[in-house]
């Protein structure tokens, strides 16, 4: 009795919302949702699309509903009673057969990308399991909102006693946005931050069974450092323990090596960003980093890792001939940092930098290594806010490459709107050549002989990488990126749709590390070693050892 009573009570529920929903929300919703299910940059799982076709869902329904509010509002002639039980229906009828029809098409949408990707295709993209997420999804959005739309009739009700009713309108309206936006950010947002950087600390902190501490005065981390082995962290003594030895480098290329010379500072370093620069820049000193001919100055991603793909690569060209220095200023992941810390990074980078580049300037000349800078991700971004290049043109620094620079780079932004005319904004041009040069996966379109000037600055790109390329500008505009020719690990598919492909972006770059190896936001290592070959120059390599490398380098990393 008591279940059949609950049904009953479940399905009047159900049959009222649905009456309760506006026509036109439910028609703009509908092509929201099915605009959501076409292909963008990264692949998705049904459970990852579920979510996102009910977020546009939700979003094309407030914006229909909006507008039902305003034709209304301006008193326009609008179907009632019969007709307007009838048209609800007919619409139903309709978005329910362009629902059908796109769901047919997801799991070949879907395939387009994994093709490029080098990936299974998927059979099905269970449309069923996508369409009850999305409908649960939808149903909790709108749920939330008339809960606020609740609260702000209750506090203008109370507001109507002393204030006339349109002023208590707003009054509500003012205080609900208040009251919702506390909560949100106050109690959800930063608690749930919160559990993050405890979780993203207590997981640095733990010890990997295979990492002993270092023998070697020169690593840091030994008992000559001065740096303690257990405050390193565990990207920290990640980075020091592993890469290529002098042996790995001595046996694969057949000549003399060094062991190239890594050092970290973890956020246990110091009591501020200044601090741990001062330590990392004193270590560096200690282990002979400004003795070597190549030194790079790495700002990690958000947790404070850094890519073995990118140093290993250009540890192996110069045949152990390097320094390398990073500091952590994180333990969030980089775009969680992006958000909560968009100035903590950019301040640890400028401290290391204007520790490094203050002593090596007073260096000879001749004597003193060439400086590089690099970084992936978020650390690309602070990496290129390390310093203006304009301040150091009259004794510059030799180069950078900065890998899947996220899209609020300055510099990257600059250079990528004055690219030269027909070049693809995935991979632009930029006047002579001598300065700036893109890759991706198949190079860059720069003639390898085009000489370089006395800087040379490489971003490594993917034109799959929704960090690199979102921009909230899609909400109203089409992207040039989308713009024939397109990248060749974009769709063919891809389409742009207003406010719902900004939404698949931000989704693409939630997910943009899920890609397989040379696509998305993950690098391979015969790339970078196309991007450090063009920025550092390294002698005596010819063509055939070049591609042994890559070979070696790609198998290696698999």
């Amino acid at each position: 009795m008591l279940t059949f009573v609950t049904k009953q009570i479940l399905v009047g529920g159900a049959l009222r919302f649905l009456r309760s929903l506006s026509a036109g929300g439910v028609v703009l919703g509908t092509i929201f949702f099915a605009a959501s299910l076409t292909p963008t940059l990264i692949p998705r799982s049904f459970l990852l699309q579920g979510a996102l076709s009910g977020g546009c869902f939700a979003v094309g329904y407030a914006i229909g509903v909006g507008w039902r509010w305003l034709w209304r509002y301006m008193q326009l002639p609008h179907p009632r009673g019969r007709m307007e039980r009838w048209l609800k229906i007919g619409v139903l009828g309709l978005c329910l057969i362009l629902a059908v029809a796109f769901l047919r098409n997801t799991a070949a949408w879907q395939n387009s990308i994994r093709t490029l990707m080098d990936m299974e295709p998927v059979s099905s993209a269970h449309p069923i399991e996508i369409s009850a997420i999305a409908i649960l999804t939808f149903v909790a959005l709108v749920l939330l909102a008339r809960l606020f739309m609740i609260v702000v009739q209750l506090i203008s009700k109370g507001a109507d006693r002393v204030v006339p009713p349109r002023v208590s309108r707003v009054i509500g309206f003012s205080l609900g946005v208040i009251l919702f936006w506390s909560i949100a950010n106050g109690l959800l947002v930063r608690y749930t931050l919160h559990v993050l950087d405890s979780s993203f600390a207590a997981f640095d902190a733990l010890f990997e069974p295979d990492q002993d501490r270092p023998t070697s005065p020169l690593q840091t981390g030994s008992t000559a450092s001065l740096m303690a082995w257990e405050e390193l962290g565990r990207t920290g003594r990640r980075f020091v323990s592993t890469g290529p030895s002098a042996q790995d480098i001595a046996g694969f290329t057949g000549q003399p090596a060094l062991q190239p010379i890594r050092v970290y500072a973890s956020l246990h370093a110091g009591d501020n960003a200044a601090e741990r620069a001062k330590l990392a820049f004193e270590e560096l000193k200690r282990v002979g980093g400004f003795e070597r001919s190549v030194l790079v100055v790495i700002t990690p991603t958000g947790t404070g890792w850094v890519d073995p793909a990118g140093i290993d690569t250009v540890e192996y060209l110069h045949r152990g001939d390097i320094a390398s220095v990073a500091l952590q200023y994180s333990y969030l992941s980089s775009p969680l940092s992006l958000l909560v810390e968009p100035d903590y990074g950019m301040e640890a980078a400028q401290a290391l930098f204007a520790q490094v580049y203050g002593y090596w300037t007073t260096l000879p000349r001749d004597r003193r290594p060439k400086l590089y800078l690099h970084g992936l991700s978020l650390g690309a971004l602070n990496s290129e806010r390390s310093t203006d290049i304009f301040e150091i043109l009259g004794n510059p620094i030799q180069g950078a490459v900065w890998s899947g620079p996220p899209f609020a780079s300055r510099i990257w932004q600059q250079v990528t709107a004055a690219r030269n005319a027909g070049s693809p904004a995935w991979l632009p041009e930029f006047r002579d050549g001598s300065i700036f040069r893109f890759m991706n996966q198949n190079g860059s379109t720069v003639p390898a002989e085009t000489p370089w000037g006395p800087m040379r600055i490489v971003y490594l790109q993917y034109a799959s990488d929704a960090i690199t390329f979102f921009d909230y500008r899609d909400l109203y505009r089409r992207p040039d990126w989308m713009n024939a020719p397109r990248g060749p690990d974009v769709s063919p598919h891809l389409q742009w749709f207003p406010i719902v492909t900004m939404l698949q972006l931000a989704v693409d770059m939630a997910v943009a590390n899920g890609t397989p190896m040379g696509f998305g936001h993950v690098f391979a290592p015969e790339h970078y070693l196309k991007a450090w070959l063009a920025v550092t120059d390294p002698p005596g390599w010819s063509p055939q050892d070049i591609e042994k490398l890559s070979h070696y380098l790609a198998e290696r990393s698999r």
